[in-house]
């Protein structure tokens, strides 16, 4: 599969990770492509919004049973909030904890607005829009590596990403709150299996109609 996307911009700002300890993990996920790792309890993922406005659409799983993965319902229900912000738990089907959002650096994040998919797309854009892959794809590409199919996937998290809740209910894509370099970093409660898609959408001008990189840390505290 290939991917797509600029790769040369002055604004770009890798960032560097949220929570103190060693580095485990230091990687760059090219604009329009997927990532995954497993992230074990008590570890940080940071993620950084190199470009600025680029949606990291994220799914959690719980590593060993992945029949137990994010849920939207959840989370929002224990929070008492529409968005997710530093405090806020990520809490799967089973009500428990999966991660803790530790830090935010942006003023609110999305976990409403759902993932991008070809079929969306042509609702969306158009139907010249169809031979264009989209988040749902990412997702199924990166999952596959762990078994995972179109079943396992559920309403995800859209880090960065600005779907405000209007007056009257609807809920719209705007302009982004974030800025190259911000970020979001996540404590890992107990081992768990995320996969994430930078998101691929060139036909919205939310991200100025071209995909960034994000950067992903993965730290872990060093004992004295």
């Amino acid at each position: 599969m290939t991917y797509l996307g600029t790769d040369h911009h002055d604004r770009f700002d890798e960032g560097t990770p949220l929570s103190e300890g060693a580095i485990l993990v230091d990687e760059r996920v090219p604009p329009r492509a997927p990532w995954s790792a497993t992230i074990r309890r008590g570890q940080t993922l940071t993620i950084v919004d190199v470009g600025g406005n680029q949606s990291a659409d994220f799914l959690a799983y719980d590593a060993e049973d992945t029949s137990y993965r994010y849920s939207t319902s959840d989370t929002l229900a224990w929070s008492g909030n529409a968005f997710l912000n530093t405090g806020v738990v990520l809490r799967a089907n089973d009500g428990l904890p999966l991660m803790t959002i530790v830090g935010n650096e942006i003023e609110r994040q999305d976990t409403i607005g759902g993932a991008c998919s070809k079929e969306s797309n042509t609702l969306r854009y158009g139907h010249h829009t169809s031979a264009e892959h989209a988040c749902r794809e990412n997702f199924l590409f990166e999952g596959a590596k762990y078994g995972l199919g179109a079943r396992d996937l559920v309403s995800n998290i859209n880090w960065f990403m600005n779907v405000p809740v209007e007056a009257d209910g609807s809920l719209g894509i705007v302009d982004g709150l974030s800025a190259p370099g911000k970020r979001v970093a996540l404590r890992a409660e107990r081992d768990v299996l995320v996969i994430v898609s930078n998101c691929p959408q060139i036909n919205n001008p939310c991200n100025d109609f071209d995909p960034t990189p994000l950067h992903m840390y993965v730290t872990e505290e060093v004992s004295a």
